[in-house]
Formats: C-alpha cells, sequence, structure tokens
C-alpha cells in the first residue's frame, strides 16, 4: 500500500506554496489536503472552540483529495487525520510557508502549530518555509530540498515527539551550499503597534515590529540561512527549562 501523507498549512488552501507541496510529494504517495479558508499565519498552537467546524470539497481525484475548513492549522490537522483520511498517515507535511518560521518565529506560526500537534499525537511531521513573504514567490526553488527531506523521512522516520522546522533561502536552487541541521536562534520580536485613522474618523491600531536577532553564531538557523544553506531544526513540544531546573529545585522545593 502506497504511503498516505496529510498536508495543511496556514496561507489558506488556495495559496501557491500549498500547491507546490502537494506537487512536489505526489510521487511518494496518497495525499490528503485540509486547509483552512482564511489565513491563518500568526495562530501559533490555537484552537477553535466557540464556533463549529465547517468542511468542503475542493477537490477529489485518485490519489488526492483536498478539503478546507474555517478553522486553524491545528483544527486542520486534527479533522484531517481524524475523519478526512482513510488510514493513518505516515507522514503529516505543512507548508510551503511564504516567509520565516526561523528563530523565535516557530512560536508563532500557524504553519509549525499544525507540525507540532500532529508530533504530539505521535505522527512523523515536517514544516516547510520559504524566507520570502511574496504570495507570487517562486516556491519552485522548494522542490528539490522538499523531496530530497521528505524522502528520507518516509525511509527512516523520526524519533518520538521530534518533528523538523525546515527553512529555505530565498535564492535561486542553484546557488542554496546545502542543508544544516541546527538550533534555533535566540531572538524576539520588538512588536509595537502603531495607531491609525479610518476613513470615518475611528482610530484603529495596526501591528507593526522589528525582528531582534544578536544570535548569529555558527551552529544557529539563522547564521545558516544568512550563509546560504537551508536551515532544518528538529523541534519538540517539551518546554522546559532544563538547564535551570535544578537552581529552581533549590528555591522553591520544599
Amino acid at each position: 500500500m502506497k504511503p498516505l501523507i496529510l498536508i495543511t498549512n496556514d496561507d489558506t488552501v488556495h495559496a501557491k506554496g500549498l500547491t507546490v507541496l502537494v506537487d512536489a510529494v505526489r510521487e511518494f504517495g496518497d495525499i490528503v489536503v485540509m486547509s483552512s479558508d482564511v489565513n491563518g499565519s500568526g495562530m501559533s498552537h490555537a484552537i477553535t472552540s466557540a464556533v463549529p467546524l465547517r468542511t468542503r470539497t475542493v477537490h477529489e481525484e485518485e490519489g488526492l483529495w483536498i478539503y478546507s475548513c474555517n478553522g486553524t492549522p491545528v483544527d486542520c490537522f486534527d479533522l484531517g487525520a481524524g475523519y478526512f483520511c482513510p488510514r493513518r498517515p505516515n507522514l503529516v507535511l505543512s507548508g510551503i510557508n511564504n516567509g520565516s518560521n526561523a528563530s523565535v518565529n516557530v512560536v508563532y506560526s500557524g504553519t509549525m502549530g499544525a507540525v507540532i500537534e500532529a508530533s504530539m499525537k505521535g505522527f512523523d511531521a515536517i514544516g516547510f518555509s520559504l524566507l520570502n513573504y511574496d504570495l507570487e514567490a517562486d516556491f519552485s526553488l522548494c522542490v528539490p530540498i522538499v523531496k530530497n527531506i521528505v524522502a528520507d523521512v518516509l525511509e527512516n522516520g523520526l524519533p518520538q515527539g521530534t518533528s523538523l522546522n525546515v527553512n529555505i533561502p530565498d535564492m535561486p536552487y542553484e546557488q542554496i551550499k546545502g542543508i544544516r541541521v541546527c538550533r534555533q536562534s535566540q531572538a524576539f520580536w520588538a512588536d509595537s503597534h502603531e495607531k491609525r485613522i479610518d476613513p470615518i474618523g475611528r482610530p484603529y491600531w495596526w501591528l507593526t515590529g522589528e525582528f531582534i536577532c544578536d544570535d548569529r553564531q555558527p551552529g544557529s538557523d539563522i547564521h545558516a540561512l544568512d550563509n546560504g544553506y537551508v536551515s532544518v531544526v528538529p523541534t519538540h513540544f517539551d518546554y522546559t527549562d532544563y538547564n535551570n531546573i535544578k537552581d529552581m529545585q533549590k528555591r522553591f522545593n520544599q
């Protein structure tokens, strides 16, 4: 029996990156797509609890089933895996995202929210992102990289509870130097809200901000991307600060 791959994203079911990802991996097996009708960028690990989830069929043919729903990327994974896959998926993919999910961006990412949810529930899962925010970006440069990583994971699997956060520099494929497995750079977003006035005089606030990263050391994802490499960060959902747990035990254990 062919492998089954479940695919979602946070840029809607009509996103160019999603279409390229589906085409890139069709040779590996049957495909089920479940993606949102609306953009879920920045949704992180959000789930829908206050309104019902509804789905619709976008396309069906032998070996490819595409559905959409009104939920978040995590909702899309849960519905896809639980109700729309004809059997348990061998692999869950998310993307290809418009823009970086490197460094601290993984915390906010709807793309990676779905990946981490899948990993938590025992599925091998990979998120792919291209460092280009243009909706018409050339995602074709990602195809050889996607195929390389997907083929490896389908053959060799991933450790329990570990997913992959893959970020691809925006440059011609021939100029990409290779793939580097690395750690997440330490960084943050200096967020602010710009006050504006709408056409009838009411104030509103628009999110702005600056990405601050002083951690560009060798071995980090930002260093790899800055130097023309694809970054692959093994990612898990355990937020425990193991470096400081002993000090905290001394302070608070009674």
